[in-house]
């Protein structure tokens, strides 16, 4: 009797660091290299306040890397989260020099000089269940479509660039209340509560390590998340003990999908979902079924995703 093999796991790591980075651009290539030669894949951002990103590769591979980050000094203190996925996640490796690790367009933001203050993932669900608490999902609407908080504040942002707009324009309701913040991993919470914090508002938290680690530590029975959570990889979500979801992806317009949106008569995948149907026309339609046949030819051939994807 001849005992199947299992299929080896992928140790998926997410991690950032604010810090002062004068040589990003000189780190490019050798990081890059590390990580190719390793078989290591996802992207990497350096800017000169820091490191963001999230990668994938074997157990052995991804603690070569972590260890190496750790060997800079700036790096010192990296927050990493981990998780795992029964197939590589991500297409191929990306090391990328940037303005800002995480994007708000806002001068003068520096989390380095004050931040909210942290919750630990154990004391949120207190925090956040508490009437004096505005709860305030920081991701963007796709985000939050297919799973957050109980009770939380969605401004239905379609990039974190609109996230200073909205405080502005709500900036009355938040003065004088307790403002909780929460993210997919922390980093964009890194801004938003030191953005917040400099129009004076001083009440101000966040979930430390994000959503990933609260759905790791906190038990599903004792849970207040509702739903999946958004990963941007090809697992496409994860849930309590950041198992792999059950949301897909519309590869049209790369909207997440819950299980009953993929019943609806507006879905074909690879061709519509109901997020994009009334926004497309026959003939585009027409075009991604073609693209989408072409991928899975290539896929029947063994030759991985089609490039059009």
């Amino acid at each position: 009797m001849t005992l199947s093999t299992p299929a080896p796991l992928f140790r998926v790591a997410a991690l950032y660091r604010f810090c002062r980075l004068e040589r990003y651009e000189t780190l490019r290539q050798p990081l890059a290299a590390f990580c190719c030669a390793r078989g290591i894949k996802g992207t990497l951002l350096l800017a000169s306040e820091g490191i963001n990103g999230t990668v994938a590769g074997t157990e052995g591979a991804i603690g070569e890397l972590i260890a190496f980050l750790n060997e800079q000094p700036e790096f010192v203190g990296l927050d990493v989260k981990y998780s795992s996925a029964a197939e590589m996640p991500f297409h191929r490796m990306k090391v990328r020099l940037k303005t800002e690790i995480v994007t708000m367009g806002v001068e003068g933001i520096d989390p380095l000089g004050s931040v909210g203050a942290y919750v630990a993932a154990a004391d949120w669900n207190a925090l956040i269940s508490d009437p004096g608490t505005i709860v305030i999902d920081t991701r963007n609407d796709y985000e939050v479509s297919i799973g957050t908080f109980a009770g939380a504040v969605d401004p239905q942002t379609k990039s974190f660039r609109e996230f200073p707009a909205w405080v502005e324009g709500h900036r009355g309701e938040l003065e004088g209340k307790k403002v909780a913040m929460f993210c997919t991993g922390g980093i964009r919470c890194e801004k938003a509560t030191a953005y917040v914090k400099s129009l004076g508002i001083d009440d101000v938290f966040h979930l430390k390590g994000g959503i990933l680690r609260y759905l790791e530590d906190v038990p599903a029975e004792d849970s207040l998340w509702e739903g999946e959570c958004f990963v941007f990889d090809e697992r496409v979500s994860v849930s309590h003990g950041l198992a792999e979801g059950e949301a897909e992806l519309c590869r049209a317009c790369r909207h997440p999908l819950k299980p009953e949106e993929l019943l609806s008569p507006k879905f074909q995948a690879g061709v519509s979902c109901p997020h994009c149907f009334e926004a497309r026309s026959d003939e585009d339609r027409a075009r991604y079924a073609e693209r989408h046949k072409q991928v899975e030819l290539a896929e029947k051939r063994g030759q991985g995703r089609h490039i059009g994807s």
